[in-house]
């Protein structure tokens, strides 16, 4: 009953909110929506939405009420889905990992293809239910087992929880594919956002084990792959768009690594990255491997003040399994053939197209579509009808595509 009426309390303060929010809607959200993005009303709609439940948890959480995330994973966990008589779904663990696995109902004269789907929203957000239309949408459309890993989530469960547990339902999955009537030479790992970054990293540190299949293949819908620069050309273009801010995807990422909010400035001024790394990485992660197209309007930021204080804070900022672009060519050129989803309206839009070059200079085969119109999180809204975007089922039919030609 308590919880209850916590709710309650929360309804009643985000009904007051919502009547200054709106008054104040056209000063406060000004320049936040690209006109160029789907469906701008729409999303403009929900981003005030959003902000007005972030503006909501944070108070709430500097009363001591209820803590910040616990809020915004309760408007990001979506609506329950239908019964869906073409699937047959069931929960699983593994090592304590929950896992759900969706597999399609008709007879297969052959054993099916398998797909591990890693969920993104930060490390902090998201679950299985959140990921539940996509899931049966990639399972039904691509006649493909998937297996949908609900890792756990941030602060709770400190890094690297996430990305082990990621690995570990991966080469449970691998080594049990044939229980679910699965070719384990047919296995493919899919990740949106933070997803993508799990899928990444899980693919790396497989990429050269001999003791389990390979992997056949990796999605990555706008994966985030480098904490090293957040002034490259696309972050300046999306610094302030809609959901994933500059600023918010600086202040998620601390917030997943229980680092202090402070240190947010000096990340984003490029001040926690040393010369010797600057200049070991300026290969990789550098504005002049961007496409000339994308690079319009782009200002090369002022030199910055190196802090070692910050550096020594967030030294998990360089590790691969936070930042897979920094990988070295050994693990990359072992890596499978690879799918990239990039969005024009995201500020992680040049964390794929470097990673696009990164894997093609390592005689990797990639499969790159770039949605014009597309915005982060624009998957998180498919399969909800009116109220999703026509990016988002752009988003879902290249990866199911693509999935369908392994």
């Amino acid at each position: 009953m308590e919880s209850c009426y916590i709710l309650v309390l929360i309804a009643g303060i985000l009904v007051a909110f919502v009547l200054l929010v709106l008054i104040a809607t056209d000063h406060f959200f000004k320049g936040k929506i690209p006109s160029a993005v789907d469906q701008p009303a729409k999303l403009r709609l929900y981003h005030c939405l959003y902000t007005l439940v972030e503006i909501l948890a944070k108070n709430l959480n500097h009363l001591g009420i209820i803590k910040e995330h616990t809020i915004i994973r309760l408007i990001t966990e979506g609506l329950p889905a239908w019964q869906d008589s073409q699937l047959f779904i069931k929960d699983l663990h593994f090592d304590g990992v929950p896992m759900r696995i969706y597999l399609p109902r008709e007879p297969s004269a052959s054993k099916r293809r398998g797909v591990v789907f890693i969920h993104g929203g930060c490390g902090i957000f998201g679950s299985i239910r959140s990921y539940e239309r996509i899931c049966r949408y990639i399972a039904r459309k691509s006649d493909s087992v998937v297996l949908s890993i609900g890792y756990h989530l941030a602060p709770e469960h400190r890094y690297p929880t996430q990305t082990l547990e990621c690995l570990s339902a991966t080469v449970h999955f691998l080594k049990t594919a044939d229980t679910y009537g699965v070719d384990p030479a047919r296995i493919i790992v899919c990740g949106d956002s933070v997803g993508g970054t799990f899928a990444t990293s899980v693919c790396q540190e497989l990429g050269h084990r001999t003791d389990i299949p390979k992997i056949r293949a990796q999605v990555l819908i706008y994966p985030f792959l480098q904490a090293l620069n957040f002034n490259l050309p696309s972050h300046q273009k999306n610094a302030a768009v809609a959901f994933l801010s500059r600023d918010r995807t600086v202040h998620f990422i601390l917030k997943y690594l229980n680092k202090d909010s402070s240190l947010k400035e000096p990340i984003l001024a490029g001040s926690h990255v040393p010369e010797s790394i600057n200049l070991k990485y300026r290969k990789w992660i550098n504005p002049d491997l961007i496409p000339d197209e994308f690079k319009l309007g782009y200002k090369p930021p002022l030199p910055t003040l190196f802090l070692p204080q910050v550096h020594e804070e967030v030294k998990e900022l360089f590790e691969p399994r936070v930042s897979p672009l920094l990988a070295e060519d050994a693990v990359v050129c072992g890596l499978p053939d690879t799918c990239i989803v990039t969005c024009e309206h995201d500020v992680l839009r040049d964390d794929g197209l470097l990673y696009k070059k990164r894997l093609e200079d390592n005689n990797v085969h990639v499969t790159w579509h770039h949605v014009e119109k597309g915005f982060h999180p624009a998957v998180g809204f498919f399969g909800y009808g009116i109220f999703s975007f026509p990016s988002s089922s752009t988003i879902m039919n290249h990866a199911v595509n693509f999935i369908k030609g392994y």
